[in-house]
């Protein structure tokens, strides 16, 4: 049994940090170099910005870098979507503002699940930092068997590590955050097109091209591969066994069996090779 378990990012179109300068590009926005620029993966981003010290993250995360943490104002907002994430604005210790972010579920997304579900994957589970709502909203009509939301980088690990109680888990992310959970999954599968540096380097495969469906030929390849694995293996053990009966019975000379057990080696060595073709034929 194969499980699966992915980052939220990989459902959506683009990463928020793109969306957030693309965004501001399109306004005719000026956006200044920032400096000392510090990153906590999963909880947000601290740094200077014209001189003024900048923290953008999660709620909690804003909360614990504000100048008066008493002060419980200027959190009110409005209602938001179904389906938003929210991302709040501190300068210089004072709450300014909040970003929202909507996410699209990538094209394809529930036909590519439905097809790695007929490749044998029996649980796939959506974990994410993004807060529940969100994450349930992206979720639905997705096929997911489990939500998990709210995650940090070490609770990622840890929901990959409970997995592997119910058999093989393979992780696919993108994110800095997504790094260590790739490290620990039995597969880590790295989205390399949009995908942090860090994640490329833990995973175990990359897909150059960020498309999910790039997973369904690399389980059709897979189980061809092993399909002739085994058959090799199968057929070399079964003609030495009868090369040595031969042998035994006293058909076989030292010499020609010898030469017998490397025609046999040959001819093993051959048909593993057909795993490098593109098995168009479907053997």
């Amino acid at each position: 049994m194969l499980q699966i378990a992915a980052s939220l990012d990989l459902a959506c179109k683009h990463p928020m940090a793109s969306a957030l300068v693309a965004t501001a590009k399109l306004k005719g926005l000026s956006l200044s170099q920032p400096e000392r620029v510090v990153e906590t993966p999963g909880e947000g981003v601290e740094g200077y910005v014209d001189g003024r010290y900048v923290v953008v993250g999660g709620r909690h995360f804003v909360e614990a870098h504000r100048r008066d943490k008493r002060c419980s104002g200027g959190w009110a907002k409005p209602a938001t979507p179904a389906g938003t994430s929210v991302v709040h604005v501190l300068v210089d210790g004072e709450h300014v503002g909040e970003l929202h972010f909507s996410d699209r579920v990538r094209e394809g997304a529930r036909s590519v699940f439905d097809t790695l579900r007929g490749n044998g994957v029996e649980n796939i589970v959506l974990a994410t930092g993004d807060a529940e709502a969100a994450a349930r909203h992206m979720a639905s009509g997705l096929g997911f068997d489990r939500v998990l939301s709210n995650l940090t980088s070490d609770q990622k690990v840890l929901s990959v590590l409970s997995e592997r109680k119910n058999g093989a888990v393979m992780m696919v992310g993108d994110g800095v955050n997504d790094a260590p959970a790739l490290a620990a999954a039995d597969i880590g599968v790295a989205m390399g097109a949009r995908g942090s540096a860090a994640s490329v380097e833990a995973a175990d495969a990359v897909l150059l091209l960020d498309d999910l469906g790039l997973l369904v030929p690399v389980f059709s390849i897979a189980r061809r591969t092993m399909r002739i694995a085994y058959q090799s293996m199968i057929a070399g053990i079964a003609l030495s066994v009868v090369a040595m009966g031969f042998a035994a019975a006293g058909y076989l000379d030292p010499v020609a069996g010898a030469l017998l057990q490397e025609a046999i080696d040959l001819a093993v060595v051959l048909n593993a090779l057909r795993a490098l073709s593109s098995g168009r034929d479907g053997n």
